[in-house]
C-alpha cells in the first residue's frame, strides 16, 4: 500500500508539472510572437537612420519622415503582442484549475475506488467462486466446530422437562415417522439445529416415495441453521431435491440464490431473487431479506436495477381507509391507470409491469390484463428472469391457459 501510494502521488505530481509547464511555456511561446520580434528589427531601423543622417547619406525631412514610418510601426507590434500574450493572471488562474482538477480525481479515487486492491478480470472472478463454490466446508465440519449446545435460557420449562423422554423414544423407535416428526419440531423450536437436522433426515427417508417438496424444505432450512448460515453442499441437495418436486417454491429458491451470494456469483444470486420479489407474496417471509440486499446484488453483478416501491405511504392508506367503497375503487382505477401510462409511454421494471397485470386483474378487467402481459413480453423479451416473472403474474391474475 505504501509502495502505491508513493507512486500514485508521484504520478499526480508529474501530471501537474507538466501542465503548468505547458501553461507557463504558452505565455513565453506567446510573447516570442512574430510581433514581438518585429520590435528588435524596427529598433535597429531607427538606428540605422541615425548613422545615415549623420554620415550625410540621409537628409533630415527624410530621415523624420522613415522615423515616424518606424515608430508607427514599432506601436502596431507592440500592441499585437500585448494582446495575444496571456497576462499573468489568467496562467495563474488555469494553475489553479489544473490542481483542483487533479486534487479533485485524487479525492474521486479514495471515495469511489479500491487504493491497493489488484485487478481482477472476469474471467479471474468466475475462477474464484467455482473454488469457493468447490471448497465450501461440509455440514459435519461446521457442526464438529461448533460449541456444545446449551437451551436458550427463555425456553419454556415444561418442553425441556420432556424433550429427554422424546429423545429417548425416538432412539428405541427410530422408524417411528410421526416421533421423528414431532422431533423435528420441538429440537427446532430449541435452537437444537443440529438435533434437527439428523431428525429431518429420518422424515425424509421414513416417507420414501411419498416424501414432498416442503419435507425437502424443511431439511434444508434446518441444515442451513445448523451451519450457522452458510449453504453447504448438503443443504445445496436438499434444496435441489425440493425445486425438482416443485420448481416455484419460493423458500428453496431464496436459498438458492443466497448460496450464489455466498460463493461471489451475485449474478445468479439476481437470477433467482428478482423474480420471486416480483412474484411476492408480499408477506412471504423472504420479501423482506431479497428488498433489503437485491440492490446491492444487482450493482455487484453490474446490472442496472431499480428497486420498485413497495406501495403507498401510510397517509395515503390512512386516506383511503376514510374512503366509500366506490371511491376506493375509483382511487385504485386511478392509481392503475396512472401505472399504465407510465409503463407504456417509458417502460419501467418488470416488478412493475407484473404488478399492473395483476392490478388489471383484481379490477376484473382481464382484456387490460391480457395487453398489459403481451406488452409487457414483448419488452423483456430475451430476458429469461423477468419473463418468469411476467408468467407467474399472468397466472396469478389467471389469463394464463
Amino acid at each position: 500500500m505504501i509502495g502505491f501510494w508513493i507512486s500514485a502521488t508521484a504520478m499526480v505530481a508529474m501530471v501537474a508539472l507538466v501542465l503548468v509547464q505547458a501553461l507557463r511555456q504558452g505565455r513565453s511561446t506567446a510573447l516570442a510572437a512574430p510581433g514581438a520580434e518585429d520590435l528588435g528589427v524596427y529598433r535597429d531601423q531607427l538606428a540605422e537612420i541615425d548613422r545615415d543622417l549623420t554620415k550625410g547619406s540621409l537628409q533630415a525631412p527624410e530621415a523624420d519622415r522613415m522615423r515616424i514610418e518606424v515608430q508607427r510601426r514599432m506601436l502596431d507590434a507592440d500592441r499585437s503582442a500585448s494582446a495575444d500574450a496571456p497576462g499573468s493572471a489568467w496562467v495563474g488562474a488555469g494553475t489553479v484549475a489544473t490542481l483542483a482538477a487533479l486534487a479533485a480525481a485524487f479525492a474521486l479515487y479514495v471515495t469511489l475506488g479500491a487504493p491497493g486492491y489488484p485487478d481482477l478480470p472476469l474471467n479471474d472472478r468466475l475462477t474464484a467462486a467455482k473454488t469457493s463454490y468447490a471448497n465450501r466446508p461440509a455440514q459435519a465440519t461446521i457442526e464438529a466446530a461448533l460449541p456444545a449446545y446449551t437451551a436458550p435460557g427463555d425456553a419454556d420449562l415444561a418442553m425441556l422437562a420432556l424433550m429427554p423422554r422424546l429423545r429417548a423414544a425416538v432412539v428405541s423407535h427410530p422408524d417411528d415417522l410421526q416421533g421423528q416428526t414431532l422431533l423435528v419440531q420441538n429440537e427446532t423450536a430449541l435452537a437444537n439445529y443440529p438435533a434437527a437436522r439428523r431428525a429431518q433426515e429420518a422424515v425424509v427417508r421414513l416417507k420414501g416415495d411419498a416424501v414432498t417438496a416442503n419435507d425437502f424444505a424443511t431439511l434444508a432450512l434446518v441444515t442451513i441453521y445448523a451451519a450457522q448460515g452458510a449453504i453447504t453442499p448438503e443443504a445445496e441437495a436438499a434444496l435441489a431435491r425440493c425445486l425438482k418436486l416443485d420448481p416455484t417454491n419460493g423458500l428453496a429458491r431464496y436459498y438458492v440464490g443466497l448460496m450464489f451470494a455466498q460463493v461471489g456469483r451475485p449474478d445468479e444470486t439476481f437470477r433467482f431473487w428478482q423474480p420471486l420479489l416480483a412474484e411476492g407474496p408480499a408477506d412471504a417471509p423472504w420479501i423482506t431479506p431479497i428488498r433489503d440486499r437485491i440492490e446491492a446484488v444487482a450493482d455487484a453483478a453490474g446490472i442496472k436495477y431499480a428497486l420498485p416501491q413497495a406501495g403507498p405511504d401510510a397517509a395515503a392508506v390512512a386516506a383511503a381507509a376514510q374512503m366509500t367503497t366506490t371511491d376506493q375503487q375509483s382511487l385504485i382505477k386511478s392509481m392503475v391507470d396512472g401505472l399504465d401510462a407510465r409503463l407504456t409511454a417509458s417502460g419501467g421494471p418488470v416488478e412493475d409491469w407484473a404488478k399492473l397485470i395483476t392490478s388489471r386483474a383484481v379490477l376484473r378487467d382481464l382484456p387490460a390484463a391480457r395487453a398489459a402481459y403481451a406488452t409487457a413480453q414483448t419488452a423483456f423479451v430475451g430476458q429469461p428472469g423477468a419473463l418468469a416473472a411476467l408468467r407467474a403474474a399472468a397466472a396469478q391474475a389467471g389469463i394464463t391457459p
